[in-house]
């Protein structure tokens, strides 16, 4: 019977935890709201079968107990039971999966009046890259990483002439305005996470990756990577603002450009 009363208590309190539990996503800077809702129905069919399944066997501990003289009922296959779970699970995980396969739809779909920005891994940083007055960004390659060009850009692009680089800096994003994230790794594998965005997405060598996302409130918020890439992993961390509009521009305004960095870079004396 005690085992009964423990399995009981923990049915109980998991799902008393749930309802009642303070811990729940933090509505900061996230349109995924579809993202949310795909995360509760999960919860729903996941905590449906634990609760079934651990009734179940307390029923069992209960129903088939030890008595005197009884005698244990061997049955090797039941297919009316094989087929009622085999189909259960099927359509159990089904519901999980549709909802994903939708909500994947909408992560990569970006809106046309999104704007472009480019987020730039490497050991152990984070640059950021964002279209000029142009509006567009130019190429960039990582063979063309240098020291005096540590994002690649190629320099016979006019589009990129007018881009602006942050370098190892606060990212800063204005409030209410659809970003579309552009990932890039010029060593090794890396991935870019917000966790108040609810957004994340591995940055693969040779690869652009993206996804987008709405802020949809003001604050500070801090970028980590979540791909283990190497013994400086845990420190390689970032950070990102998002800003009204007028504090935005005036960041916007205080950044240079490719063309600026270049000049200043080549107007440096040779190092001995």
């Amino acid at each position: 019977m005690a085992v009964v009363l423990i399995l009981v208590l923990i049915v109980v309190g998991s799902v008393l935890f749930h309802v009642l539990s303070p811990w729940w996503w933090t509505p900061i800077a996230s349109n995924w709201t579809y993202i949310d809702s795909t995360l509760v129905i999960t919860f729903w069919i996941t905590g449906i079968v634990f609760v079934a399944v651990v009734s179940f066997m307390a029923y069992c501990v209960f129903r088939f107990r030890h008595k005197p003289g009884n005698k244990a009922h061997y049955e090797p296959e039941n297919r009316r039971l094989e087929l009622l779970l085999g189909g259960g699970t099927a359509l159990g995980v089904a519901a999980m999966l549709a909802p994903g396969l939708i909500v994947w739809n909408q992560f990569i779909t970006v809106p046309a009046d999104a704007a472009s920005v480019e987020v730039v891994s490497q050991q152990w940083l984070w640059s950021f890259r964002l279209p000029g007055a142009d509006g567009k960004l130019g190429r960039a390659e990582t063979r063309d990483v240098t020291p005096e060009n540590p994002l690649g850009l190629d320099k016979n692009d006019a589009s990129g002439l007018d881009d602006v680089i942050i370098e190892g800096g606060e990212l800063h994003l204005p409030i209410g305005k659809p970003v579309h994230i552009l990932l890039r790794s010029v060593d090794v594998l890396h991935d870019f996470y917000v966790p108040e965005f609810r957004a994340k997405m591995d940055m693969i060598p040779g690869m652009i990756t993206y996804f987008w996302f709405t802020p949809t409130r003001t604050g500070t918020f801090e970028i980590l990577c979540a791909e283990l890439c190497g013994v400086g992993h845990p420190q390689m961390r970032g950070t990102v603002v998002v800003d009204e509009d007028a504090d935005y521009q005036t960041w916007l305004g205080q950044q240079q450009t490719f063309t600026q960095l270049t000049a200043s870079s080549e107007a440096l004396p040779p190092a001995n």
